[in-house]
């Protein structure tokens, strides 16, 4: 059984300024949900992959459609890990302090984020269960964050696959059981 994992294609929205309010930062998460995507070739390297699944933001569903002929089931459980500043000020501070800030109170499990780690993992958890019951080659598209916690869950069930530290848009990342 292999099991692909492709980050969803490249977002056309950049960047904010390198100086934001809290507002400032989530009205950018918006229009990065609803950005378009640059598309590029996706080597699936001669695999026939039986289902598709898809985070269901946009993003992932144009990329899943594009690299996958045939149905696509599409999962909000895929998502993107939400996560939300500490505080709303007004007062603009760096763009990398916010998203550090953001990053350090999510993996204390601060109350400011949307999803704690342990929620995060019951979802990947679910949908890699139900995944690995199928027994056949899937594909599935989604988001750099929840396809690093992916990638950890499926080494723990004894897949082989690629490392990496943040995913490439648009590359298919494969990973295989012991079995196969």
């Amino acid at each position: 059984m292999k099991i692909g994992l492709v980050r969803h294609f490249k977002v056309t929205r950049g960047y904010p300024d390198r100086f934001v309010t809290s507002e400032e930062l989530m009205k950018w998460v918006e229009e990065y949900d609803e950005s378009d995507v640059e598309e590029n070739e996706v080597d699936l390297h001669d695999i026939e992959w039986k289902k598709c699944y898809a985070s269901d933001l946009t993003r992932a569903e144009v990329t899943a459609r594009e690299v996958y002929a045939g149905d696509i089931v599409s999962l909000k459980e895929l998502r993107e890990i939400r996560l939300s500043p500490l505080f709303s000020s007004r007062r603009k501070l760096p763009l990398f302090l916010h998203l550090f800030m953001i990053r350090v109170a999510w993996w204390f499990n601060h109350r400011s984020q949307p999803e704690s780690k342990k929620e995060i993992l019951k979802r990947i958890n679910g949908i890699v269960d139900a995944i690995i019951q199928e027994d056949e080659d899937v594909l599935i598209v989604g988001h750099g964050g929840i396809m690093i916690f992916m990638r950890k869950e499926l080494i723990k069930r004894g897949f082989r696959g690629p490392k990496f530290r943040r995913p490439s848009n648009g590359k298919l990342y494969v990973f295989q059981d012991r079995k196969g």
